[in-house]
């Protein structure tokens, strides 16, 4: 890749019929603005829906099974095309890929809205997936080249990942008010006047110009057939059985694209991930430990938003606000992370937020259906604690692992990874609680199944991730936010192409 000013994501200089544009422009703030606020709702969509999965299920008697490919839709596809968002970005300019990200979302927001059944909620789900993967670098893009001053555009970056962290927390109170006061419908519908907003927007904003960035399309393709397939497989094992047809033959068609995945990318002259990368202990636990925080925390937002409703229940707004104060408090803590990592390197931190988080899925054993409420909030707290201190020197560990030169590619891993342990985490969870007889016996299951694999990448990064002086830690927001990080660089090139942060469990 040419790290010349050229490329899409860090530069702006234009040329030819572009340059002679002479069209208002919208100034450097109104183009962070409009960045910012589709990625507030591209983040939004990660959380918002979960809420509301009771209510969808009661209008089409949908089983669980059902319910959790609207989440694992989105996330699913946001997680695959994140691999090659950041070349499209490059290849295109970041005004145009974001233009493209944000029609598709908006125009999926309102058929996910106006869905007549379950199918096609799902099937728009994955596609306004497939928009959000494509906006979030450019979004960033288009704040790293709206200032040319290093200080303004680090406070841009700022501001756009603090709109991220804002919306992991408002995620289940708006979904749940929506729900409870407009109808279900609404949580997408209320993406449609920000979307409009900001396409009005881009017809002012500065044009980027294109890079050359190389692509990598049979790399795409069969992550995404084996991210799928392996979902699609522990969802029908817990619909239809682990032994079932469908469910074996949903492991193997896993199983073989991911083996084509990974001939492809050993083979590939400028492939999506390098997989010598994973040759580096340090990128190897810090991508472990990415997916396993998401895995637990969105795999037991899903089961405890069911919990609420249907074995409890409590209305969608209430379940809501009963996730409040665990989010409040990772918003809270991820300032505390950011001094701790400066102070005692990442390695510290991030073991501690680890070994929180455990413990805080440990203690939610001891819920039942009649837990009080107060209990049962303080008891999700640790849960929120530990991924709110661990995801910032995460993102740390893994950006100091690695050359400056491939500092986008390995953070681009680190994303791609986190979204598709909460894809998983949802698919596994959903899985074990699908018989509504046995709950709570699927709920406990869940929870110790989350516990050990974070005591897994717990003791890896305690082995193998070196300890280290003090570290500069990006700022990170709430679980599910983006962490600074690139999308994606290819091997020798020189400058990372565009950040895709994303924070939080």
């Amino acid at each position: 890749m040419s790290g010349s000013p050229a490329t899409g994501a860090t530069g702006s200089a234009l040329s030819g019929p572009e340059a002679a544009d002479s069209r208002p422009r919208l100034g450097p703030r109104s183009t962070v603005l409009i960045a910012c606020l589709a990625f507030f709702v591209i983040t939004l969509d990660t959380t918002v829906v979960n809420v509301a999965l009771p209510s969808i299920g009661q209008q089409w008697d949908g089983q669980v099974s059902a319910l959790q490919w609207v989440v694992t839709a989105y996330t699913l596809l946001f997680a695959a095309l994140l691999l090659s968002a950041g070349a499209v970005s490059d290849r295109i300019g970041a005004s145009r890929a974001f233009t493209l990200g944000l029609s598709v979302f908006t125009l999926m927001s309102a058929l996910c809205g106006l869905a007549p059944n379950l199918t096609v909620l799902i099937v728009a789900r994955a596609i306004q997936g497939a928009g959000a993967a494509v906006m979030m670098p450019a979004s960033l893009a288009l704040v790293r080249q709206a200032y040319d001053s290093p200080a303004r555009r680090a406070r841009g970056i700022a501001l756009w990942t603090a709109g991220g962290g804002a919306a992991v927390a408002a995620g289940p109170v708006v979904g749940g008010a929506l729900t409870t006061g407009l109808g279900w419908r609404w949580i997408f519908f209320v993406n449609l006047p920000v979307g409009v907003f900001a396409l009005v927007g881009m017809l002012r904003a500065p044009r980027s110009a294109r890079g050359r960035s190389p692509m990598d399309p049979a790399g795409q393709v069969t992550a995404v057939l084996a991210l799928a397939a392996l979902v699609f497989a522990v969802i029908t094992g817990g619909s239809s059985g682990w032994t079932s047809p469908m469910t074996i033959c949903g492991f193997l068609v896993a199983v073989l694209a991911g083996t084509a995945f990974l001939l492809v990318e050993s083979r590939q002259s400028d492939p999506a991930v390098p997989l010598t990368l994973f040759r580096i202990p340090s990128v190897a636990v810090c991508t472990s430990a990415g997916l396993a925080l998401n895995f637990g925390y969105y795999g037991l937002v899903f089961v405890f938003t069911i919990f609420f409703q249907e074995h409890r229940g409590a209305s969608a707004l209430t379940a809501g606000l009963m996730f409040l104060p665990m989010t409040a408090f990772t918003t809270l803590v991820n300032l505390l992370a950011g001094k701790l990592t400066n102070r005692y390197g990442p390695r510290l931190p991030l073991i501690l937020g680890q070994v929180i988080q455990t413990v805080g899925i440990l203690g939610l054993l001891l819920v039942h259906r009649d837990t009080p409420t107060p209990l049962l909030l303080t008891l999700l707290v640790p849960l929120g604690i530990g991924g709110g201190l661990a995801i910032p020197p995460l993102t740390s560990a893994m950006l100091e692992a690695v050359p400056h030169e491939r500092a986008g590619l390995a953070s681009g891993v680190l994303s791609a990874a986190r979204q598709f342990g909460g894809a998983i985490g949802v698919a596994l969870f959903g899985a074990l609680i699908a018989d509504s007889a046995h709950f709570m016996t699927g709920m406990r299951i869940s929870l110790v199944v989350g516990a050990a694999v974070l005591v897994a990448t717990t003791l890896g990064v305690a082995l193998f991730l070196p300890g280290s002086p003090k570290s500069a830690a990006p700022s990170a927001p709430a679980p599910g936010t983006e962490e600074p990080a690139t999308v994606s660089l290819r091997p020798g090139g020189s400058e990372p192409r565009c950040q895709v942060g994303r924070s939080g469990p």
